[in-house]
């Protein structure tokens, strides 16, 4: 018996969640023309979709589970769970109008017109602010919609917002934030849901090492307690006698956001020969 998982068929979140199975030791072929495939090394076969069709397959089982954005799990309003936030694929959903526009706040569009992918999620925002516009669903290019006379803004997805810029419009109202979801089918077997565990085993040992440091460093025993007092250990760090009683070797984990300020206090209370390795995988 095998998982099936649907996923994008290409873009970035497509990249990511190969990565993802990847770096979980889940081979999946490279056949690009083929939208059915099965893991080498895993109960898993692959359905490649569009990601505007993947909350659908899930929830009415033609997949077990998916991987797919939180803004297109949200518009397209269909009865699956949401299992894991997958923590890669993060974009935000925002109104935009063009650059010489003075806006004055969410009554700007009242009675204006808007351009965008997701009018569920943006006819829900309107109505949280009391505001009636003329919602024009377009399916792809939003962004170029005001400067053909199409519509007076656009709600659309942001990443880096160079599209926006590159189309002389400027994001405004951020309405809501998205990442990857891992969704699942709600009447899955016993046998599927001990696969899918197994699954998510492995995809929560590559997220724990997401920005983690293994740190290893020779301590003088004088000043082990002023070096223990700032490490942010996952429990404690280890501690390891040396040859020269008068030093120790103190391993421990570090997160990447805080190394450079540890590690200059660590050298600062005497801390030598300090070695770095990247964490691929971590079990807690």
């Amino acid at each position: 018996m095998s998982l099936r998982i649907a996923i994008q068929s290409k873009g970035r979140l497509h990249e990511q969640t190969m990565e993802m199975l990847a770096e979980a030791d889940i081979k999946i072929g490279s056949n690009k023309r083929t939208l059915l495939m099965q893991a080498e090394n895993f109960p898993l076969e692959v359905l490649f979709l569009r990601d505007d069709d993947i909350p659908q397959s899930v929830a009415t089982g033609i997949a077990d589970i998916g991987i797919v954005g939180e803004n297109e799990f949200v518009e397209q309003q269909q009865p699956a769970d949401i299992v894991m936030r997958m923590g890669f694929s993060r974009c935000r959903l925002s109104l935009a109008v063009p650059k010489d526009v003075v806006y004055t706040g969410v009554g700007w569009f009242q009675g204006k017109k808007i351009a965008t992918s997701y009018p569920v999620i943006l006819e829900r925002y309107l109505q949280e602010n009391n505001v009636i516009a003329d919602i024009h669903r377009i399916a792809g290019s939003v962004e170029i919609s005001p400067g053909i006379g199409l519509s007076d803004a656009i709600f659309d997805i942001v990443s880096s917002g160079s599209t926006l810029v590159s189309n002389n419009l400027r994001e405004v109202e951020v309405v809501m934030h998205s990442e990857a979801l891992l969704i699942a089918c709600p009447q899955l077997s016993d046998e599927k849901q001990a696969i899918l565990q197994q699954m998510l085993f492995r995809f929560q040992a590559v997220r724990n090492a997401e920005d983690k440091k293994y740190i290893r460093m020779n301590v003088p025993r004088a000043c082990l307690d002023d070096v223990l007092s700032v490490l942010p250990g996952l429990k404690s760090p280890t501690v390891i006698p040396l040859a020269d009683s008068e030093w120790c070797c103190v391993h421990t984990v570090l997160d990447e956001k805080r190394f450079w300020e540890i590690i200059g206090r660590l050298k600062e209370m005497g801390a030598q020969g300090i070695l770095v390795t990247p964490i691929e995988k971590m079990i807690l």
